[in-house]
Order: structure tokens, then C-alpha cells, then sequence
């Protein structure tokens, strides 16, 4: 097998039009033309699952997924200002991370890289 790329990840909620609204409005990311309760990033598309519905136990992403861009610190303002939960912002020495959470509790870091892979 030879994998070509990602096409989606699924992102667990407990309101599909919610959590497309807030990847939409606050995040920036385009709703889908394929299908509702997906949005798309430039590389992959984010699909929102309510497991409830197919019986299973919500529970959300605490580990996340990284979206890159532009400037951490702004966009971590941007989120604030949206009214979302900010956990914080942290430095590697390679790279910017703002941590936050969308309306059911799943982490998405705000990235950016500003120094080579070591």
C-alpha cells in the first residue's frame, strides 16, 4: 500500500451545525461544497461526527490537531475575541502553539513553525 495523503479528519461534536458555524465564523475555514458538517482547510477537510447519534459515547479530542498559521498570537486574540476557550500559548524553540477549544471540548492548536526541523 502506498498512501497518497489525508483526505479527512473526523472531529467528534454534539451539534454538527455548531461546530460548523465555529470552524467557519472563528476559525476561517470554508464550509464544503461536498457535503454538510464538513469545512475544508487548504490540504484537508475537517468532518464532524456526533456520536451519539450512531449510539456511541461522546467524548472529545483533548490531544487536537494543529492548523497552521500566519500568527499564533493573533489568531489566539482572534479566537479569544470569538468568545472560545484559550488554554494558552507555548514556545518549543521551533515553533509557536496556542491551544484552544471549539464549542465541545476538542483541542485544535493554532501552529507555527518559525525554525528548521532539528
Amino acid at each position: 500500500m502506498q498512501v497518497e495523503q489525508v483526505d479527512f479528519i473526523t472531529v467528534p461534536t454534539r451539534d454538527v451545525a455548531r461546530a460548523t458555524v465555529f470552524y467557519r465564523d472563528v476559525l476561517g475555514l470554508e464550509a464544503s461544497e461536498h457535503n454538510d458538517g464538513e469545512v475544508e482547510t487548504p490540504n484537508v477537510t475537517l468532518s464532524f461526527w456526533n456520536p451519539d447519534r450512531d449510539g456511541q459515547p461522546f467524548s472529545p479530542n483533548v490531544s487536537g490537531f494543529a492548523l497552521r498559521v500566519a500568527d499564533v498570537p493573533a489568531a489566539v486574540d482572534e479566537v479569544r475575541a470569538a468568545g472560545a476557550e484559550v488554554m494558552g500559548i507555548e514556545d518549543t524553540g521551533v515553533c509557536q502553539m496556542g491551544f484552544v477549544k471549539d464549542p465541545d471540548g476538542n483541542t485544535v492548536i493554532l501552529h507555527r513553525r518559525y525554525a528548521p526541523h532539528g
